[in-house]
């Protein structure tokens, strides 16, 4: 229902704010709305049709996997936290081994692999909910989770500053991983507090933030200390690509020790690839869309001049307004905010104080309407619940970790 409410009311802000440039004399903005779109409506259309290929792959992997026990071997390691968490889940479900391959994908900054593991992960978690178009309570962690971004290493955003020139491609690394740690503990808490949870699920969480902690603290010194710039460039590619490749290679050695036949376990993984492709088209294509006419009509503009002007008024530092179009684009759109941050970066500089921002609210979240929209309308889900409020307040807690991270993070220049 939350969904119909936006998308509704995206159209009608659009709406009376094209009227009034129209009557300001802006006899452009028709065109400018109508053209963003028919392009919005191709660009759902194509990514969709984008996601075929690697859906089909790693959806053919995926059952070579499942049929190997790889799945069922996740599940009976990550049982005992994801039990706290999804209390609703049978004792080593399979959704608990398909979640945890997309946690480890998102971990690596794995955008396109991470997909389709939750888009798995999606169908398991639709076959133990009762209500099959309202969101269960443990779809509901899954999703705010995955919204909330957790990313180890944030590969595409170093590759970025390393293509505009920057003199320290990787310095955003250890501040995206803060922000987005804030985030997704955030997001674990607040649908905790939705889903009443009991002190012995608020203990694990409390244990995850825990070791969270000392992890962060390990890997800073680690990549500060011992490793040069060129090194962790190094090291973030060899894990990321390297893991894509073990997992095809351990599924592929399970299959044979299993005595599966693996081609055709593989084919008849991959035929799910199209018809989910597919099915998802008109969530996509309506969501961007709505968000295409907010954008074109000129809100974003106006939310960064009010937001400087009561920042402004507050006696606060406003250095942090310029970079916030790319935080205020992440959630509804992926492209949309990575192109604001590139912006951001060729206007100021990658190693301005806006540029390193704009990266590290880049890094602090994912795209919360379009996960909601993919990943629901996999499985038909048509009432989120508290769903997307729980996300945004975790991509809140992100992007206000950012901020302060950016301001008191020791930048070299």
């Amino acid at each position: 229902m939350i969904l119909s409410y936006l998308w509704v009311g995206f159209f009608l802000i659009a709406f009376i704010v094209a009227l009034i440039r129209l009557a300001m004399g802006d006899t452009e903005i028709l065109k400018t709305l109508i053209d963003g779109i028919f392009d919005s409506a191709k660009t759902g259309v194509d990514i969709s049709l984008g996601l075929i290929g690697i859906m089909t792959l790693f959806l053919g992997f995926m059952n070579i996997g499942e049929k190997a026990g790889a799945i069922n071997f996740l599940s009976r390691i990550v049982g005992p936290f994801f039990s706290k968490l999804f209390p609703e889940l049978p004792k080593n479900h399979p959704a608990m081994g398909h979640m945890m391959m997309n946690f480890s994908a998102n971990l690596l900054g794995l955008d396109n692999a991470a997909t389709p593991f939750g888009l798995k992960a999606m169908e398991s978690l639709q076959q133990t909910n009762p209500s099959k178009e309202t969101a269960s309570n443990a779809q509901i962690m899954f999703m705010v989770l995955h919204a909330s971004g957790l990313t180890l290493i944030p590969v595409s955003i170093i590759a970025q500053r390393v293509i505009l020139k920057s003199n320290n491609p990787t310095e955003i690394f250890i501040p995206c991983l803060m922000a987005t740690f804030v985030a997704t503990m955030v997001a674990m808490s607040v649908t905790a507090l939705w889903q009443k949870f009991s002190r012995s699920q608020w203990m694990a969480i409390i244990a995850v933030a825990a070791i969270g902690s000392v992890f962060l603290v390990g890997l800073t010194y680690y990549l500060r200390v011992y490793l040069t710039n060129n090194a962790a460039t190094t090291f973030s590619k060899i894990v990321s690509n390297g893991l894509i490749l073990l997992i095809f290679i351990v599924f592929i050695i399970g299959g044979l020790w299993k005595k599966i036949a693996i081609y055709d376990a593989f084919i008849d993984g991959a035929k799910q690839g199209f018809e989910v492709a597919i099915k998802i088209i008109p969530y996509l294509v309506g969501m961007l869309v709505a968000i295409s006419v907010l954008r074109n009509c000129g809100v974003f503009d106006y939310i960064i001049e009010g937001m400087s002007w009561l920042f402004a008024s507050m006696g606060l530092n406003t250095d942090f307004v310029a970079a916030m179009p790319t935080a205020l684009m992440k959630p509804f759109s992926g492209s949309g905010s990575r192109a604001m941050m590139i912006d951001a970066m060729k206007q100021y500089g990658p190693d301005s104080f806006v540029g390193r921002l704009s990266c590290v609210f880049q890094g602090s979240a994912d795209t919360t309407f379009y996960i909601v929209a993919l990943y629901f309308g996999s499985v038909g889900i048509k009432k989120t619940r508290y769903a997307v409020p729980a996300a945004l307040l975790a991509d809140l807690a992100g992007v206000i970790a950012a901020i302060i991270i950016a301001y008191n993070w020791p930048w070299s220049v």
